[in-house]
C-alpha cells in the first residue's frame, strides 16, 4: 500500500523553497508514495504546477502576509482537506504554511508531521518584539512536529540557539539543484541580448528577487565603486519583483545604466551563469542558497555575503570569499582584486569547479526525503 503525503507550501514563487518542494512532488518515487500538494494562489509556478499529475489544492486564504482572518479560514480548508485525503504524512514548507499547515496536521490526526526550514521567518533586521513573537510561535508549533529538515548547518545552529528543537529528530538534507543542468563552459549569448559582447568585459552577475532579504541596495554600492574603478566590468541584476521599476531609476539617477543592468525575471538562469565569470550574493539571510551551488557548478568564482548555508558550499579564498553582511567596501575590493590579478582569479576559479557538490544535487535530496519518511512511517 502506498505512503500518502501531502506537500503544503505558502505560495509558489519563484524561489528555491518553491522549485525543490515542486521538484519533490513530481519526482517522488510513484510505486511508493501517492502525493498532494497544498499552496496558495498566484504564485510565478503556479501554471508549471497544474501541468503535473500529482493532486493539487490552491488556497486564496493563504497568504505571506499576517492576516487574522485569513489564516483562520486558511487553517480552515487545510483541516478540511486533510480529514478528506488522510494523508500518512504532512511535510511543510516556509514560515507561514509551516505553522497553519503542521497545525491544521495535528487537529485533524495525521501521523507523521515534517517540516523543513529553508531559513526562518525571524530575522536580525526586525523589530525585537516582531522577531520574540516569530520565535515563540516556532517554538509552539514544534511541540506537535515530529520531524524537522534543514538545508544548511547554520540554520540548525538557529534551530537550537533558540531551543526550537529540544531532541535529536532533525536531519540535513540539502536543498538541491539538478547538477547534470549546470556546466562550467562559457558562450555569453546572454549578455548580447542587451548589447554587449565580452571583448574583454568581466560580467559580474546575480541571481536573487528584488526583495529586501536579497539587499539589491547593496549590490548597486558594489556596482558603483567597482565601476567607478574599472572601466572593462558590467553588473547584471537578474530577477524581478514590484520594485524593479524603481531599481532601474536609481541605476539612471547614479549614471551607471551602461555597465549595470536590472533585467526582471530571467526563466532559464543557466544562460546567465554561462555569461558570468564573478557571482555575488548580497542577502541578509538565506537557509541555502541555491545560486551559489548554481554558479560554483558552472565555474563561476563567487563573492557572498555571510548569510546562512554560505559556508556550507564556500571555503573562504580557497574556492570563493564570504564577506561579513553589509560590508560592500570590502565585496567591491575583493572584486577588483580578481579583476586586476588574472593568477588569482584563475586559481580561485580552479578550487571552485573541484567542489564536491553531490550532497547539492537534487536528485539525491529526493532520494534523502523518501528514505526519511519510510524511516518515520515505520516508527
Amino acid at each position: 500500500m502506498k505512503i500518502k503525503v501531502c506537500h503544503i507550501i505558502t505560495k509558489l514563487e519563484l524561489g528555491g523553497a518553491q522549485k525543490n518542494t515542486l521538484y519533490t512532488v513530481s519526482n517522488l518515487d510513484k510505486e511508493k508514495f501517492d502525493v498532494f500538494l497544498i499552496s496558495g494562489e498566484g504564485g510565478i509556478l503556479d501554471d508549471e504546477a497544474k501541468k503535473q499529475s500529482f493532486k493539487k489544492y490552491f488556497l486564496k486564504n493563504l497568504v505571506r502576509e499576517i492576516s487574522p482572518l485569513n489564516d483562520l479560514l486558511a487553517l480552515i480548508k487545510i483541516f478540511k482537506i486533510l480529514r478528506e485525503e488522510k494523508p500518512d504524512i504532512i511535510h511543510t514548507h516556509s514560515s507561514k504554511a509551516g505553522i497553519i499547515g503542521r497545525i491544521a496536521g495535528f487537529l485533524s490526526g495525521v501521523k507523521i508531521i515534517i517540516h523543513t526550514y529553508h531559513g526562518f521567518g525571524f530575522n536580525e533586521h526586525q523589530k525585537y518584539f516582531v522577531k520574540k513573537f516569530y520565535i515563540f510561535i516556532e517554538k509552539l508549533v514544534s511541540f506537535i512536529t515530529n520531524h524537522f529538515i534543514f538545508v544548511s548547518y547554520d540554520n540548525l545552529e538557529t534551530a537550537k540557539k533558540y531551543k526550537i528543537i529540544r531532541k535529536n529528530n532533525y536531519s540535513i538534507i540539502r536543498s538541491g539543484i539538478k547538477l547534470s543542468d549546470f556546466s562550467k563552459e562559457k558562450d555569453y549569448l546572454f549578455i548580447e541580448k542587451y548589447g554587449f559582447k565580452k571583448d574583454g568585459n568581466i560580467i559580474i552577475s546575480t541571481v536573487a528577487n528584488l526583495k529586501p532579504q536579497k539587499n539589491p541596495d547593496d549590490f548597486i554600492k558594489v556596482a558603483e565603486i567597482v565601476i567607478k574603478n574599472l572601466k572593462n566590468v558590467i553588473f547584471f541584476y537578474c530577477g524581478g519583483g514590484e520594485k524593479l521599476d524603481y531599481y532601474r531609476n536609481i541605476v539612471k539617477e547614479k549614471g551607471l545604466e551602461n555597465n549595470l543592468i536590472f533585467t526582471g525575471w530571467i526563466k532559464d538562469v543557466r544562460e546567465v551563469y554561462r555569461s558570468t565569470d564573478i557571482f555575488i550574493l548580497t542577502s541578509l539571510w538565506e537557509g541555502l542558497p541555491r545560486s551559489v551551488v548554481e554558479a560554483i557548478k558552472s565555474g563561476c568564482v563567487v563573492v557572498s555575503y555571510k548569510s546562512d548555508g554560505v559556508s556550507d558550499v564556500i571555503k573562504n579564498e580557497i574556492n570563493g570569499f564570504i564577506v561579513e553582511k553589509k560590508d560592500y567596501k570590502k565585496m567591491a575590493e575583493i572584486i577588483m582584486k580578481l579583476i586586476k590579478e588574472k593568477d588569482f582569479f584563475d586559481k580561485i576559479k580552479e578550487n571552485a569547479i573541484k567542489t564536491e557538490l553531490l550532497d547539492f544535487d537534487i536528485d539525491f535530496m529526493v532520494k534523502k526525503q523518501e528514505e526519511l519518511y519510510l524511516k518515520l512511517i515505520q516508527i
